[in-house]
């Protein structure tokens, strides 16, 4: 029996839904909230919620007009959108099938926000249930765009093609993936195309969005389509509608990299399209038009056919970098706020830079990008909330007006594609810039003397060497403008002066560095302490900057420098201390040991665990000061030990709350999962703080807090996130290392966890890499582990051999994985060799041709002596690699013979020589088949 709804029901459903929205009863809203939670509970509610949301008019149960109706309309597709993602498979086949019913009478309702909210359900079922769960719906779509029927309306059309626009943003995989045969993309393409035809401009936009979905993806169906798809974008290029412009600039950015080849016949007609689209009165167009330069600048076959219009294109883009008299307005002109707090809201997200990468070599590469780069795009690590409807609202989003130097803008793209065009063209572009630069860097006007720093700051990289004649007078009066009364001027000059730090610094005539770099060092310096915080904050970028540059130029000036940095802590607002870490973490790793001086690091520590001290648990401001001390331990190394126990003890504590608040997350929907950065940046300070001190006194440290040290390492090793085990497996490397006797009762467990992590199963089925620099650590620690463990690895090197010789067949796999891959191979059979001997010709092709790239180190020569160690044992299976083996012998250019790790290497490379001098019958004629400089060497270093 079908189901039939109850008028009661239905009207006090009704009424909940209204009071849910009522911001002038907040009793009756409160009483609604509770009601409509217990609703959940009632099998029947998701089809309540299908007939209101379906239904244009109200029941007779509820007269209401139809302003209040729409309320309820929206009140009911919220909380039917919710119910299906968050418990989609306690929903009952029975109100799913009436939910598919409701969902295509509101796409073609007459209302604009019902189809979009008819259009978010859609995209929730199948993201829930996938495309082949709701198998009718996308040929439906599909007759309702064409209008087979000749009777659908605008509206109708309008929404079902909004809808598809959103599933594809949402599914485009699925879309792609075959299934029966079939994949959907090959056939749906085609009609999004045709529908770029349409009569109904938004028709025509979504269709164009939807496209867009595709063509950075490089399917087969988008590229079989490609010339179909130029014909219908150049007929759509002068279209009224600017939100179909908008659409198809985008496309052509696309294309850029999809199909260089295919825009380059029509460059001279692309040039003048966008450059008309970006003098347009439209911003968001005319940024949409100027990501073109940006990305054809950045494309190795493309760039240059821009060249012959580069004087046409560089006006515009410096036209576009003066600030509007709109993002004027809401700058409010000058402003001395050090003094105000800064609101929660102004404190933009940070995430954790460093991620600790271990290379062949040992040594770490952290990621340190700075947050001054005055036009850089910065794409969020947390996921946009594309689910929020009209009506919701997103508590991450900042109330009052934005900055427009807080976003990404068309100065800011303009900038960027001028930067890009600079490194791309170089002196031309100077050339171009020159007269307007001339005009006005003297400006009266605040906005065109600020474009003008800008324009000079953005070509720094690429016009270096034609700018450097002009630096002698440019940068005193550069330094002049930081005392600009308009402190955006301010600003821009600091980022500036960064970008022009490296000329300055590298000047050898004492005379030359006191005339121009201490001038600008302290002048950024100052502005450090500016009296407006967005000033204070480029003066620290561009200081941050300048030490990157500098290096251990910056010796003679360390006491200044931390007392000024000291001063910063004194006064600074929470949302600028993140960067003065960065300063301090920047000249900690330029400058090493030279912070470990009493008189520099007696002044810097205190501050540094004053806000230690201040810092909760909690607190987002730990990630980069956590940051900030593994930088500063290992600048200190052993002079760092008066501070390590709480410190350590510290982050064992974050690591262990935020991994059960995480476990509890899992079994509380309720209760959020905790930010990965606590984890990653207390992993990370952990290891620092192991490499910085004595082996001795790291080894007292993690005593004190076994078995809870290696069994949270242990967890995060396991956790879903490759953040966290990035930065647990560069810790399990570490401990190998400088603490293995605390480390070796827990490797019988440990071992396996590292072992499915190897499993390349595990990661090339995935669309994104990322899982390769967990990979990569987790060799790295296994190469550690090896040298250590010795025959305590024996156990495991069977699985171990198939994990690393997958990994280096694999052409997928990064060269610095494939690296670590074959460090830790070789150095299984220092100790194993009987038990690896017999695999050796599966892999010493890969192994040498790996080994050939990877720097002289101790970790080469210590993988080498253990491969020649199996050779030792199977010298047969080296048949087909010999010459290749003798040339790697030959070429292994670090053998001083003074440690003893290079000596034991000689002599192993002399015994598996003597052992093929007694095999091969005339060895030296088969030596003879090597290049003449390589057995010259061999015939040198060895007795033969």
């Amino acid at each position: 029996m079908a189901w039939q709804p109850s008028g009661e029901n239905l009207k006090t459903l009704a009424q909940c839904l209204k009071d849910s929205l009522s911001a002038f009863n907040k009793a009756a809203q409160k009483q609604a909230e509770i009601m409509l939670n217990q609703a959940k509970a009632s099998p029947d509610i998701n089809n309540y919620l299908a007939l209101i949301f379906s239904s244009s008019e109200p029941p007779q149960e509820f007269p209401a007009t139809a302003a209040d109706w729409h309320v309820v309309r929206c009140a009911a597709a919220l909380m039917l959108k919710n119910n299906i993602k968050n418990n989609y498979n306690k929903i009952p086949e029975q109100s799913l099938a009436l939910v598919k019913l409701a969902v295509p009478l509101g796409l073609q309702d007459k209302n604009s926000q019902i189809r979009s909210h008819a259009g978010t359900l859609a995209t929730e079922l199948i993201n829930k249930g996938g495309i082949y769960g709701w198998p009718e719906f996308l040929p439906e779509l599909l007759k309702t765009l064409t209008n087979e029927s000749g009777q659908v309306t605008p509206e109708a059309q309008e929404g079902a093609m909004a809808a598809m626009a959103k599933i594809c943003e949402d599914n485009a995989k699925m879309l792609e993936r075959e299934h029966n045969g079939q994949r959907p993309i090959n056939f749906l393409l085609p009609k999004l195309i045709q529908a770029t035809r349409s009569a109904v401009p938004k028709v025509r936009a979504h269709a164009l969005t939807a496209i867009n979905v595709f063509t950075p993806r490089k399917s087969q169906a988008m590229l079989n389509s490609i010339d179909d798809l130029l014909q219908h974008l150049f007929a759509l290029a002068e279209d009224p509608s600017i939100d179909v412009r908008k659409q198809v600039c985008r496309a052509f950015v696309n294309l850029v990299e999809t199909r260089p080849d295919k825009l380059l016949p029509h460059i001279e007609g692309l040039a003048k399209y966008i450059i008309a689209q970006q003098k347009g009165d439209d911003e968001d167009l005319a940024t949409e038009a100027a990501e073109f330069w940006l990305t054809v600048g950045e494309h190795d076959n493309l760039w240059r056919a821009l060249e012959p219009y580069i004087t046409d294109i560089i006006p515009v883009l410096l036209e576009c970098m003066v600030y509007s008299p709109e993002d004027i307005a809401i700058l409010g002109g000058a402003s001395d706020d050090e003094d105000e707090e800064d609101r929660e809201e102004d404190i933009k997200p940070q995430f954790a830079k460093k991620k600790l990468t271990r290379a062949a070599n040992g040594n770490t590469a952290a990621d340190m990008a700075k947050n001054g780069n005055a036009f850089e795009k910065v794409a969020s690590m947390e996921e946009d909330d594309d689910d929020l409807e009209d009506g919701e609202i997103d508590d991450s989003e900042s109330e009052g007006d934005e900055n427009p130097d807080e976003k990404w803008t068309l100065r800011k793209c303009s900038a960027a594609a001028l930067d890009v065009f600079a490194r791309d063209f170089g002196g031309p572009v100077f050339t171009s810039i020159l007269p307007y630069l001339q005009s006005n860097l003297k400006h009266a006007d605040w906005s065109y003397r600020e474009a003008a720093v800008l324009a000079l700051g953005a070509v720094a990289e690429g016009c270096m060497d034609v700018v450097v004649p002009h630096l002698p007078e440019l940068v005193p009066y550069l330094v002049s403008l930081l005392d600009d009364e308009e402190p955006v001027v301010r600003q821009i000059t600091c980022w500036t002066l960064g970008r022009y730090s490296a000329w300055a610094v590298s000047l050898v005539d004492q005379a030359q560095k006191e005339r121009y770099f201490l001038p600008m060092m302290d002048g950024i310096l100052k502005k450090m302490l500016d009296k407006n915080k967005n000033v204070q904050e480029a003066g620290a970028s561009a200081m941050a900057n300048l030490e990157e540059k500098a290096g251990k130029a910056l010796e003679p000036y360390c006491g200044p420098i931390i007392q000024q940095y000291i001063r910063c802590f004194g006064k600074y607002k929470d949302k600028n201390m993140w960067v003065l870490y960065d300063c301090v973490q920047t000249l900690a790793e330029h400058i090493g040991p030279v912070l470990a001086r009493p008189e520099l690091s007696n002044q810097l520590m205190p501050v540094l665990l004053d806000r230690w001290q201040k810092v909760g648990d909690e607190s987002r401001e730990l990630f980069p000061l956590l940051e900030c001390l593994s930088y500063v331990a290992m600048a200190l190394g052993d002079a760092f030990t008066p501070y390590a126990e709480p410190i350590f003890g510290r982050c064992i504590r974050i690591i262990h709350q935020n991994l059960e608040q995480a476990m509890k997350a899992k079994t509380n929907t309720d209760l959020d999962q905790p930010d990965e950065d606590f984890l990653v940046t207390s992993l990370d300070l952990l290891s620092a703080i192991i490499q910085a001190l004595d082996n001795d006194k790291a080894s007292k440290l993690v005593a004190n807090v076994q078995p809870t040290f290696f069994e949270l390492m242990a967890l995060c090793m396991g956790d879903q996130s490759d953040a966290i085990q990035q930065s647990a497996y560069a810790l399990l490397g570490d401990c190998a290392k400088y603490v293995f006797e605390q480390l070796k009762p827990f490797l019988p467990n440990i071992m396996p966890v590292v072992i499915k992590r190897l499993d390349m199963d595990t990661i090339l089925d995935e669309e994104v890499d990322n899982s390769f620099s967990v990979v990569n650590n987790a060799c790295w620690s296994v190469g550690e582990i090896a040298l250590q463990y010795k025959a305590g690895m024996a156990p495991f090197v069977p699985q171990l051999i198939q994990r690393c010789v997958d990994i280096l067949s694999n052409p997928r796999v990064p060269g610095g994985v494939s690296e670590n891959a074959a460090i830790a191979l070789g150095r299984l059979g220092l100790d194993n060799a009987e038990l690896v001997a017999p695999h050796l010709g599966n892999f010493a092709e890969e192994f040498l041709d790996t080994m050939d790239d990877v720097d002289p180190s101790e970790e080469k020569a210590t993988a080498l002596r253990g491969f020649t160690e199996m050779v030792t044992r199977n010298p047969q299976a080296m048949e087909s690699v010999l010459l290749h083996y003798f040339s790697t012998i030959a070429n292994y250019q670090e053998l001083s013979l003074q440690k003893p790790v290079l000596l034991e290497l000689h002599e192993a490379f002399q015994n598996v020589i003597n052992v093929y001098k007694q095999i091969i019958p005339g060895f030296g004629n088969f030596l003879m088949q090597m290049e003449a400089k390589d057995l010259e060497l061999l015939q040198r270093l060895f007795a033969l």
